[in-house]
């Protein structure tokens, strides 16, 4: 269920406008956390880059689950929604009257539609219904994963602090003032097993820099998972009468903090077209919807794909390659034109 799955917690200013514009952003005001800036970290020294001073905009430290939480229940006063169906399958796409069959609690259902929407995500059945000789797939695969950690415990920095280390990457992150999440760059091969909280911790210290590591409180570990890194985009995002939307389509590596950011900017995109549709009879948004979501998802999976390359170490890679990426670092902390090319990109292109 996605009550128990820990997951991206940075929302461009583009998606938190988006939210209040529906009427879902009462709690994300009362309890987000807003940030205006983020913190680079390497081999121990670190510099800040102010966000909102090169950009105007901040981004807002809020967890998915609790905005999930909160459009579910905006989405159960219209409709009573449907979680854990069975068996689904869609029809008739390439025709003016499409439909979804599925199964809940043993008995068969059909919702009849003028479109639908696929946003169920890299593991559901929407993308599988774009014939194979239409999709194109794009994709790199990354060869480590993030280890995350989850504690009630105060965060070690009021802002991100994003770090490469000769040991991996790592990241601190929060979710509340009380609640901390951290990441920590490991093998493919890696079993959560043979990291013990304690381990967690002593390489977080170590990798995050002693100015960090004094500030950090260690706790028991609420949630602990690996998750593997790729980038990922399948076109087109229509195909007749079903539009994709979010994971269904693209995927990119957490380190930009990008996923959930695109699918709002795809629901955005969708929802103006279905509008458009419905108050002119145009098509007009409905043709056109691939193309203006795809040039956004490129622009977010070529930052997400540059971040990372810059901060982890590669298996196998030779000091020419560590030599560039300090440079770039260097050049990120003292050139005003680079650090403003990251927050723009870090805080989000315009929807």
């Amino acid at each position: 269920m996605w009550r128990r799955r820990i997951r991206a917690g940075v929302l461009e200013q583009g998606t938190v406008d988006l939210l209040q514009q529906v009427g879902a952003a009462g709690r994300l005001r009362a309890e987000g956390l807003r940030h205006d800036g983020v913190v680079l970290a390497s081999d121990g020294e670190a510099f800040r880059i102010d966000l909102h001073g090169l950009t105007g905009k901040p981004v807002t430290v809020y967890g998915q689950t609790e905005l999930t939480r909160d459009l579910n229940e905006i989405l159960a006063e219209r409709d009573q929604p449907v979680f854990e169906a069975e068996d689904v399958q869609l029809h008739d796409i390439a025709t003016d009257r499409p439909f979804v069959t599925y199964s809940k609690d043993g008995v068969a259902r059909q919702l009849d539609c003028d479109f639908i929407a696929g946003c169920d995500g890299a593991h559901g059945v929407g993308h599988t219904h774009i014939p194979a000789d239409v999709r194109r797939v794009y994709e790199r695969v990354y060869p480590f994963g993030w280890l995350g950690l989850l504690a009630d415990v105060p965060p070690c920095n009021d802002e991100l602090i994003y770090s490469n280390h000769p040991r991996g990457f790592a990241l601190a992150s929060m979710r509340s003032p009380t609640r901390s999440r951290y990441y920590v760059q490991v093998g493919l091969d890696e079993r959560i097993q043979d990291w013990p909280d304690e381990r967690v911790w002593d390489e977080l210290a170590v990798r995050l820099g002693p100015k960090a590591a004094g500030r950090m409180a260690r706790g028991p570990s609420l949630e602990k998972s690996i998750a593997p890194l790729r980038s990922y985009v399948a076109e087109p995002m229509r195909h007749g009468r079903l539009l994709l939307a979010g994971d269904a389509a693209h995927i990119v590596p957490p380190t930009g903090a990008k996923g959930l950011n695109l699918a709002a900017s795809d629901a955005h995109y969708l929802s103006d077209a279905l509008i458009d549709f419905y108050r002119s009879g145009s098509t007009a948004g409905i043709d056109g919807y691939s193309a203006r979501a795809l040039a956004r998802v490129w622009k977010a999976v070529r930052f997400s794909w540059w971040f990372t390359q810059l901060m982890h170490r590669f298996p196998g890679e030779d000091a020419f390659t560590h030599k560039v990426q300090m440079a770039e670092l260097e050049y990120l902390a003292n050139s005003r034109a680079g650090a403003t090319a990251l927050a723009e990109n870090y805080v989000g292109l315009p929807f």
